[in-house]
């Protein structure tokens, strides 16, 4: 079990978390989410003893192996398998302890060696480790490649892979969907919903949080608060507590006007005096419930364009790469105002060499490229961050863009990216990723494009940022291409879907909740391709055996297919009679004038009972919904 009790955390003078409450226990998965700075990753070093508490009890069983992902890049000569398998620490141990009782002589320390490897599924590793690898993304014959020959998003991927390999009892997952394309994405949620620890991630991509979550815990305001269920679940019940809440605010500042207009007409008359002061005491006993901010610190929206040409650009006959080598070939394709294209394919398919070639041409290696005059592009990619000059403030690159604009013309743009105060003349340089991207955005958004082309416009942004680029893209009128393994940007925004595999792009006719099972096929297609140079006898099926195996499988899933539907029928009775009891203290009238106060405590009790039943309920459902997918 991991507990944290009354725990406070604090960088500096900055209070982070105070007062922090939380239990987890093996199989639970917990989504750590909140705004960029809230103290998520410095809860994950308190949990690996790199910062202490200043507050507070953190229990943790010493015995328990902690797996998670370095913070710095991984290096050395070493294949990439080994350095994978190096993450099984006690295998490791043991390797070298039977070769050195192997060397020794000693028969009998050996053969208990021998047996814990046994125990540790250690004569497998190697294999695990390689479909690790595969999983996220290594062609077969990369394995062997040393750790120093891959590019950084791949070294990134090794020390997941790493991380993963070790048999933890608390997995601590720090954005690891920020270098992964959306194949290696879908592997690791089916990865991580067999994890039997305790797993904590923090995450950014609400579609990952739903898919591998359990629980989420909220940081906001100082404050964690844990909540039963997936992100969108949780989204939910945050709102109807928000609503709730401000219910409650609209009330209570009702009863302090009333008090304080009492207390300044009477509290200098002699008659009434007694009283006055007791309303004073009573005003500053009462607990002050804080409005509710629903509204995202983010709100921006895409400049209209002044021209909007009904042709925009277009590749015809076209091959792209670069130097000698050709990444993707045979491309026609016209970009019309109004187009919403996202972008699907592995990372390494061609993706953003497409999208090099539409923004500049620059990977064009044959073919025509047609720009119309009046097409006004804004490219987003990642290494344009790189491109802002360090000593240089957000208001100075506002100017280069906007030179005729008002100073509080930029600080109200800027404020609008959550760029506010003195933040706005500092020096970029110290900025974070997720600040410096939305520099790059707001930088690119002030041009007014009528195209916009999007490479990973998601990465290092958090959960409210991706929400109002969302809406503004939605929003906007101009035409769009966007690569993202954000499966919700590209739900709520793209239109049309093509895929770049295979050195080809195509029309994807299927939608993108299809995209798991494309990706499926084409595994299977290759594995079959792989059979054909097999000698494997052909082996014909006997369907009257084939219809007693599908029977007797039906026959096995059905206890498990009966206690998925009554614990969900169950869960709805019980959400059912949480909505009713929740409108019911959502009622002005209830606290009118207090005679109703029994009332009212028996309510909160009841939805307290009924929340922890729900919650138990949830965890059941998740529990026989796990046992039908690994018995299916």
């Amino acid at each position: 079990m991991l507990a944290l009790t009354n725990i406070a955390l604090r960088r500096g003078r900055k209070v982070l978390i105070e007062n922090a409450n939380l239990q987890a226990h093996a199989g639970q998965r917990l989504g750590v989410i909140g705004p960029n700075g809230s103290g998520k990753s410095s809860l994950f070093a308190m949990l690996l003893r790199e910062l202490e508490p200043d507050d507070g009890d953190l229990t943790l069983d010493p015995r328990y192996e902690i797996a998670h992902v370095a913070q710095e890049n991984p290096s050395g000569r070493e294949s990439a398998v080994d350095f994978v398998m190096d993450g099984d620490r006690e295998l490791r141990q043991l390797q070298s302890a039977i070769a050195d009782a192997e060397s020794a002589e000693e028969t009998g320390e050996t053969h208990l060696l021998y047996e814990r490897m046994e125990t540790i599924d250690g004569y497998t590793a190697e294999s695990r480790a390689s479909r690790l690898l595969h999983g996220l993304g290594f062609a077969a014959d990369e394995y062997g490649n040393p750790v120093d020959s891959f590019s950084g998003g791949w070294r990134m991927r090794l020390g997941l892979a790493r991380a993963l390999m070790c048999r933890s009892d608390v997995l601590l997952l720090d954005e690891p969907t920020n270098h992964l394309d959306l194949p290696a994405i879908l592997w690791l949620e089916r990865w991580l919903k067999q994890y039997e620890g305790i797993l904590l991630v923090i995450s950014h991509d609400r579609d990952f949080l739903d898919e591998v979550c359990t629980r989420i815990a909220h940081i906001e305001n100082c404050t964690l608060k844990l909540f039963t269920g997936n992100y969108s679940q949780f989204e939910t019940l945050r709102a109807e507590q928000l609503a709730l809440q401000q219910a409650m605010y609209v009330k209570q500042q009702k009863q302090i006007k009333h008090m304080q207009s009492f207390v300044d007409r009477f509290r200098y008359k002699a008659s009434k005096a007694r009283q006055a002061q007791s309303r004073i005491k009573m005003l500053e006993r009462m607990e002050q419930i804080a409005p509710a901010h629903v509204d995202s610190p983010f709100q921006f929206h895409f400049m209209e364009p002044e021209k909007q040409p009904q042709h925009l650009l277009g590749l015809a006959d076209a091959a792209v790469g670069y130097g000698d080598k050709v990444v993707l070939d045979d491309i026609g394709l016209n970009l019309m105002a109004g187009d919403r294209i996202g972008l699907l394919g592995m990372n390494g398919a061609g993706k953003s060499t497409l999208v090099k070639a539409l923004s500049s041409g620059s990977t064009l290696l044959k073919g025509e490229r047609h720009l119309s005059k009046d097409t006004q592009i804004g490219y987003f990619a990642q290494h344009q961050l790189e491109l802002l000059r360090p000593e240089h403030s957000p208001i100075d690159h506002l100017r280069d863009y906007a030179p005729g604009d008002r100073e509080q013309d930029h600080r109200n743009y800027l404020g609008s990216f959550g760029f506010s105060g003195e933040r706005i003349f500092e020096p970029v340089a110290p900025f974070s990723g997720g600040e410096k991207a939305r520099l790059v955005l707001a930088l690119m958004i002030r041009q007014g494009p009528n195209l916009l082309l999007l490479d990973e416009p998601t990465n290092h942004l958090d959960l409210e940022m991706r929400q109002a680029l969302s809406v503004a893209l939605i929003e906007y009128t101009g035409a769009l291409v966007v690569i993202s393994h954000d499966r919700h940007l590209l739900r709520s925004v793209c239109d049309e879907l093509l895929i770049v595999h295979d050195g080809t792009v195509d029309r994807f006719d299927r939608s993108l909740d299809d995209y798991p099972a494309w990706l499926r096929e084409q595994e299977e297609a290759a594995e079959k391709i792989a059979d054909k140079w097999q000698d494997a006898p052909a082996r014909r099926v006997n369907k009257k055996q084939q219809r007693q195996e599908q029977a007797q499988r039906r026959q096995r899933l059905k206890p498990l297919q009966d206690k998925v539907r009554r614990v969900e029928d169950e869960l709805a009775e019980q959400r059912s009679r949480l909505t009713g009891i929740e409108t019911l203290l959502a009622d002005e009238s209830l606290y009118a004038d207090g005679a109703r106060k029994e009332e009212v405590t028996g309510l909160l009790q009841e939805q307290a009972a009924v929340r922890e039943s729900i919650a138990s309920l949830e965890y059941a459902w998740l529990e026989a919904s796990e046992r039908l997918e690994q018995a299916s």
